[in-house]
């Protein structure tokens, strides 16, 4: 459970692997390979058998991709991390580029010329994503291929850990609110009325939601690498390594779950000839789609029948959310009073802060894991979006500067993730301004209230206003979906600038996290999550409205806090949320702590 420290890769991972990866792709008469971050499971945190991109590059963050051609490679990445991935790849074997400007599509029409063949594994890339690769190869002449084995394994060969066999458990009902006969017979009838007679599952967190168990697979998620067929009767094939398999599982399931093995799955798929097959393009990869067509399955392409009805959690989970976050609220207040005390005197560096923080969440009992590796940036770390603190990299806080905390734990009744920034010593007044317009964009969208069929795109705008109006703003997203003791990135609802087509319904939960970062100087980030509730009525209005309430639990730095930059409305909530914090946290912490909660929490 404990967090590491250590460095999984180095710079050095590119000039090493990059021939290896090359003279593989020769033998198999290739001029290029393309490699997603993603597995096999459309995984975002891999297990370290799975993480390709990272053995290729270097690069440890959580979305990318790369090509690696003949004489040239190129490494992807988003806005989050282009810090970080200067600091992990060696830019004189790979150039860097950006991952949603033009991305690797772009890279392919440009770089790749006519006749060259550029190998891809069919397993790793989901159809959607493959079609534009293919039509951008196609403008340049060169062809995209699928090639086994992939040549990028074959380079890594007997150095490549082994495949995770962690136990799949049940998941009582008391956590999960709905039977799994439950949900299959609703899924299975949902199915039925799209002309469906079964679906193709993948992703874990739709098997281990819909089977009502968990594994441990996944770094920092509770969840089982697995494939499942659902049928429109209820029934369903659920194919698992048997190492997985605990001895309650079989009567956990029932019998109308078949368990199988992973090798049963390629002729499982064939008996759905004739069937017609629902599979998710988002989800799953290419070569479940060219398995069922070959078959001579009619595929029909949706979205996961799963991912809607986990994302609107029930009654019981959301009751179990606010448990979670009452609970990890108080551990979380006990590391900021030890922050805002022991921390003012001697200022930690940022493994301290990260382990103490830990041991905090351990002392609760409940702790089954971080539900993501805590990021703690002192100072210039802060800026690093995705940072994580390592023996290299570790920096200790000092007087005048901002520690950024942003973590998350893994309990039974649900998954928290919240970030406080804190400061060390008195802080510039810059940085209390720009706190306060951060804090201005995370009280908006907290205190709004809109219409049904709203999406988290049409909310964006609200939580960077502050910003724009002094000519700054963020380049990363403002909310994402978190799952009930699964992962904590969760769709298919998000806030943010792109478009996002799924309107925000009860019982979702999201982030709500605006920030600042100022590169080799501080980085500032505010984040609660918060669940959609509603509809109600708004006295004097004509239309029931949605709104936001917080289960996010934690006192926010009222140092770095201008009241003269927020307006009477603004004050009140504020005040609000912190006479809240005080009243459900204070009982659940020593007394220094709660004296110096109502401290934290006074009124504006």
């Amino acid at each position: 459970m404990r967090q590491t420290f250590d460095e999984t890769t180095d710079r050095s991972f590119g000039p090493r692997h990059v021939p290896l990866i090359r003279q593989a792709m020769a033998e198999q008469g290739l001029d290029g390979f393309v490699t997603p971050h993603e597995d096999e499971h459309q995984n975002e945190y891999l297990p370290a058998a799975n993480d390709r991109l990272a053995w290729a590059t270097g690069f440890t963050g959580s979305a990318g991709a790369a090509v690696i051609l003949k004489d040239k490679a190129a490494i992807f990445v988003d806005g989050r991390y282009t810090l970080q991935v200067r600091d992990q790849v060696d830019q004189g074997v790979f150039e860097i580029r950006d991952l949603v400007e033009g991305g690797v599509p772009a890279y392919l029409e440009t770089a790749t010329a006519k006749g060259q063949v550029i190998g891809y594994d069919p397993r790793l890339h989901s159809p959607d994503a493959l079609d534009r690769l293919k039509a951008a190869a196609a403008k340049a002449g060169s062809e995209l291929r699928p090639v086994t084995p992939n040549p990028l394994d074959a380079a890594w060969g007997q150095a490549r850990p082994p495949q995770p066999a962690a136990p799949v458990t049940p998941h009582p009902l008391q956590y999960a609110g709905e039977e799994s006969a439950s949900k299959r017979h609703r899924l299975g009838e949902s199915l039925a009325s799209r002309g469906a007679e079964a679906a193709v599952i993948t992703a874990p967190a739709s098997i281990a939601w819909l089977f009502n168990v968990r594994g441990g697979d996944v770094i920092r998620s509770p969840l089982p690498l697995g494939q499942a067929i659902l049928n429109a009767d209820g029934s369903a094939r659920l194919f698992l390594d048997p190492a997985k398999v605990t001895p309650d599982l079989p009567a956990w399931l029932g019998n109308e779950v078949r368990l199988e093995t992973p090798a049963d799955l390629p002729q499982a798929l064939a008996e759905l000839k004739g069937k017609t097959v629902l599979v998710d393009p988002a989800q799953s990869s290419s070569w479940y789609f060219g398995a069922l067509e070959s078959a001579g399955a009619a595929v029909q392409r949706g979205e996961d029948p799963c991912i809607l009805p986990k994302a609107c959690k029930n009654p019981v989970e959301i009751e179990g959310a606010k448990r979670a976050h009452r609970r990890d609220g108080a551990a979380l207040t006990r590391f900021l009073h030890w922050v805002a005390t022991e921390g003012q005197v001697n200022p930690p560096d940022e493994i301290e802060a990260v382990s103490k923080l830990e041991s905090f969440r351990e002392a609760t009992g409940a702790l089954k894991d971080l539900s993501f590796d805590t990021i703690a940036g002192a100072a210039s770390n802060g800026a690093i979006v995705h940072y994580r603190p390592t023996e290299r990299l570790n920096k200790r806080a000092e007087k005048g500067s901002l520690l950024l905390v942003d973590s998350g734990a893994q309990y039974l009744d649900g998954t928290t993730d919240v970030t406080r920034t804190v400061a060390i010593g008195e802080p510039s007044a810059e940085m209390r301004e720009r706190f306060t317009l951060v804090l201005k964009g995370h009280l908006a969208l907290a205190r709004v209230r809109f219409p049904a069929g709203t999406t988290g795109s049409a909310l964006d705008a609200l939580a960077r206003m502050a910003l724009w109006a002094h000519g700054l703003d963020y380049d990363h997203g403002t909310g994402h979906g978190v799952g009930s003791y699964l992962g904590v990135h969760e769709g298919p609802q998000r806030i943010a600038k792109l478009p996002n087509l799924v309107p925000l319904r009860p019982g979702m939960i999201v982030s709500n996290e605006p920030g600042y970062y100022k590169e080799g100087g501080y980085g500032i980030r505010i984040e609660t999550l918060q669940f959609v509730t509603g509809p109600s009525a708004i006295p004097g209005g004509e239309r029931a409205m949605l709104g936001f309430e917080t289960l996010t639990l934690a006192p926010i730095d009222r140092r770095l806090t201008l009241k003269a930059l927020l307006s009477a409305e603004e004050v009140a909530q504020f005040d609000a949320y912190h006479a809240r914090v005080l009243s459900e946290i204070a009982p659940l912490v020593p007394a220094d702590v709660a004296a110096w909660l109502a401290e934290a929490c006074a009124p504006l």
